[in-house]
């Protein structure tokens, strides 16, 4: 079991090394002092994969399913440590180690919580290399290595069923797990290009069209200035952003059989899309109301452009902001704090619970109302007019179980470390769902928060990323065993 780990995550490191080589290139050209800490990150990184897998690279022990949990875990992990290698290098803005892991977790995790103050001050290989750790992160790293590890004699089926997202986890597009996850790679990069050629078109630079499709189309939402998008003060840069972070919270599987088949209405057909759609666009219809009664912004079309997209942003945790939507009146930043849990769809970049999960709690509710009045009648749960499997809905109960459960002692560990209750029922909140800003003290950014503080928050993202079941699972006895 040891000699096949280790073999894989060095394989891994030495991928992950190659991240190291576009951030020296932009290094290069802007001449902004920071060539040398991506080269030193680059030799450590590849040095610790060499490390790793020479010795071990004449091993063809085949990977079993439980392995697949643990190199999951493992990469995540560790590649967040070296992740934060260039950041700790670089000279610009003092950071420490704590700081350094969680500005890496945050970017491969995709939650878009940072640490920087004066990010438009930032060198442009720096701003450039947080946008890139959001997008490997985006469809996971490890679906990628999966489409490139048969040709190395690795099995990657136990790989894909740990690492991808929901709890429909047999959906495959082809017979391969190989050509499965480069079909979803495939569509992962189109929406990328795309979306770059949508911002440029709105009016953004091309570096900063370029970061800002990574981090929308992989839901992260870092951006290259502290104000993100609001930034640019443009209706049509924040038109496109809504748009693919929209397109970015189906299941990219979805996309994937729209395209082959050339029929958009595979999009309402699906249930968990119907839900999406259901729901962004009540939530969206009740903000833009009380925005514009409240006279909260000038005009109607602003009412309407901002409070849709940071809706979208918000519920399908990208963490963009067009507006400081902590300050809305009333309610509303509650309800989107509270939204986030539901996240993006099974298959996409979001992150949340994923909106199948709670489709499925709440025909599970509606369904025991109903026995409340027929006890003795059987009424299986559908989805597209198939009856789900029991299994299937205890295993979402379970889950909805331990995120509780999860949510509860992360809470109460933040606030023991000094955060006052709105600031760590936010940021529980946002770092577990994967959204990146809350409220209150965590409203802009995640410096005011105490290093322990921050631990606990790169635990939560572990988790979000990993849906609970991936991580925890390695703190049971029955893993262990033979």
């Amino acid at each position: 079991m040891h000699s096949t780990v280790f073999r894989i995550l060095g394989i891994m490191l030495g991928m992950f090394s190659t991240t190291m080589l576009p951030p020296m290139l932009v290094a290069w050209i802007a001449d902004d002092g920071q060539l040398q800490p991506f080269a030193i990150a680059f030799a450590v990184i590849l040095g610790l994969g060499l490390l790793f897998w020479l010795p071990l690279r004449k091993d063809r022990t085949e990977l079993r399913f439980r392995e697949g949990f643990l190199i999951v875990v493992l990469f995540w992990t560790v590649l967040s440590v070296v992740g934060a290698v260039p950041l700790l290098l670089q000279d610009t803005y003092t950071l420490g180690v704590v700081d350094a892991l969680f500005e890496s977790m945050s970017g491969l995790s995709t939650t878009g919580a940072t640490i920087f103050i004066g990010i438009d001050h930032l060198p442009p290989s720096i701003l450039y290399y947080r946008q890139q750790l959001q997008w490997l992160g985006g469809m996971g790293i490890i679906v990628l290595a999966v489409a490139v590890m048969p040709m190395l004699g690795i099995g990657g089926m136990q790989l894909y069923r740990a690492e991808f997202p929901g709890p429909m986890k047999e959906n495959r597009l082809a017979p391969r797990i190989a050509e499965t996850a480069k079909r979803l790679w495939y569509v992962y990069l189109s929406l990328t290009i795309a979306c770059m050629l949508s911002y440029r078109a709105a009016g953004m630079s091309w570096f900063d069209a370029l970061c800002h499709a990574y981090s929308t189309v992989a839901i992260g939402g870092f951006s290259t200035h502290d104000a993100s998008l609001a930034w640019f003060d443009s209706n049509a840069v924040n038109v496109v952003a809504g748009v693919f972070m929209l397109l970015s919270g189906f299941n990219f599987a979805l996309h994937y059989g729209v395209f082959r088949s050339r029929r958009l209405q595979a999009y309402v057909e699906d249930p968990e899309a119907r839900f999406y759609l259901a729901i962004l666009s009540g939530i969206s219809l009740l903000s833009v109301l009380v925005l514009y009664s409240s006279g909260y912004f000038d005009s109607f079309l602003e009412t309407a452009i901002d409070g849709t997209v940071q809706v979208i942003s918000v519920v399908t945790t990208a963490g963009f902001i067009t507006s400081e939507y902590h300050l809305w009146p009333s309610f509303l930043p509650v309800l989107l704090i509270l939204m986030s849990t539901a996240g993006g769809c099974a298959g996409s970049t979001g992150g949340g619970m994923k909106m199948v999960r709670v489709l499925l709690l709440f025909k599970q509710g509606s369904r025991e109302t109903s026995r409340l009045v027929h006890p003795n009648a059987v009424i299986p749960i559908k989805l597209g007019g198939k009856p789900v499997q029991e299994s299937v809905i205890h295993a979402v109960w379970g889950f909805f179980a331990l995120y509780m459960l999860s949510y509860v002692i992360l809470l109460v560990a933040l606030m023991a470390t000094g955060s006052d209750h709105v600031t760590a029922f936010s940021a529980v909140t946002a770092c577990l769902n994967n959204l990146g800003p809350g409220l209150a003290d965590v409203a802009q950014n995640y410096a005011g928060v105490s290093d322990g503080g921050k631990l606990v928050l790169i635990v939560a993202m572990l988790l979000g990323r990993l849906e609970l079941f991936t991580l925890l699972v390695l703190f049971s006895p029955v893993f262990w065993k033979s």
